[in-house]
């Protein structure tokens, strides 16, 4: 049993905004994707990203709508469809000397989203559907602009408002799943299909989803995160073994973190934060919080213990005639029904 179980189901919502407020640190968010895209060396600098609007909007439109766009000003069944990320930045990354400009979005996940491959591939989706929208609107406004030389469009730029030379910025989407769990779901579009006719895989497009998700980090591979992502990623890997732990913590010296990332341990692994355990810089030593969480957990299973101790005790009494069945299940406050039944599971 995981220590999220035993200490209760946190509150998705509170998850939610916890991990929200955590991954928007620059630093926290930078080291999520140097981990991930650049096996934790430092390429994307916490100064370098920028925060966007994480709305999106995207116009769909029928097959009827489409043809009667032409010759009227907006489609009768025209449907605006609005979308919010978790987080999006703009990142400038350094290859070779050259500048690449790049979108990186973070969606964090408590629980596993079967449907996530979908949902990732329309927010990438919408976000390149705005690049082109936003293409269109400048160049229409340098259109109606009264420079005195214009360049000369083709019909094809017309009509779809977006240029020969124009380019679209990358987009790049991670999930952080912030679960002790075995991440079960669907990792692509084709995992959601029951497709295995060749050609038709051959030529429907496929979606991949990039995850990080502490079960499948490797032990050693804690050290590659820079941040307090490791202590954080590292305390939920191992909250489903009390001895990994503790050992885990006994060997990181760099138990001291931001209140966000303690927070975000406290709302999932149902860590409690002692005020006086937040010092003048906003720091949280964790150390005694996570050992309280062990200590629990050990004390349930020492009374757990006691009480398979007495009723084998008790079992040995009612064989030997010294006490009755009732007499023994009223010592357990339980019925002689479940006093037998749990006998059985302990003997």
């Amino acid at each position: 049993m995981s220590l999220n179980a035993v200490r209760g189901v946190y509150s998705i919502g509170a998850a939610d905004a916890v991990t929200k407020a955590y991954i928007r640190k620059n630093e926290v968010f930078a080291d999520a994707f140097n981990y991930f895209m650049y096996d934790g060396e430092q390429e994307i600098q916490p100064e370098q990203l920028r925060e966007l609007d994480t709305t999106e909007i995207a116009i769909l439109l029928n097959e009827k709508d489409t043809k009667e766009t032409k010759n009227s000003k907006r489609a009768s069944g025209t449907k605006n469809v609005q979308k919010y990320r978790d987080l999006l930045k703009s990142a400038v990354i350094m290859e070779d000397g050259e500048a690449a400009y790049v979108l990186l979005g973070i969606e964090n996940q408590t629980e596993v989203h079967y449907a996530m491959p979908v949902k990732n591939m329309l927010y990438d989706a919408m976000q390149y559907n705005q690049q082109v929208a936003d293409a269109a609107a400048t160049h229409k406004g340098k259109e109606s602009s009264t420079e005195s030389t214009k360049r000369k469009i083709s019909n094809g730029e017309f009509l779809s408002g977006f240029y020969k030379d124009d380019k679209l910025i990358p987009v790049i989407t991670l999930v952080l799943f912030f679960n002790a769990d075995e991440w079960d779901g669907p990792r692509s579009l084709f995992d959601m299909m029951d497709i295995s006719n060749p050609i038709l895989k051959k030529y429907v497009q496929n979606y991949q989803m990039h995850i990080i998700s502490p079960q499948q980090i490797a032990d050693g591979d804690l050290e590659k995160f820079h941040s307090s992502l490791r202590e954080v990623m590292g305390c939920i890997k191992y909250s489903n073994d009390k001895n990994k732990l503790a050992a885990f913590i006994r060997g990181n010296p760099r138990m001291n973190m931001e209140v966000e990332a303690a927070r975000v341990l406290e709302t999932i692994a149902r860590m409690g934060i002692e005020r006086e355990e937040v010092d003048s810089m906003g720091n949280v030593n964790m150390c005694k919080a996570i050992e309280d969480m062990i200590q629990d957990v050990v004390d349930e299973k020492k009374d757990d213990w006691l009480s398979e101790g007495r009723i084998q005790l008790l079992s040995t009494l009612i064989q030997s005639g010294d006490i009755s069945l009732q007499k023994a299940a009223a010592i357990m406050n339980m019925t002689p029904e479940e006093f037998l039944a749990k006998s059985k599971t302990v003997s």
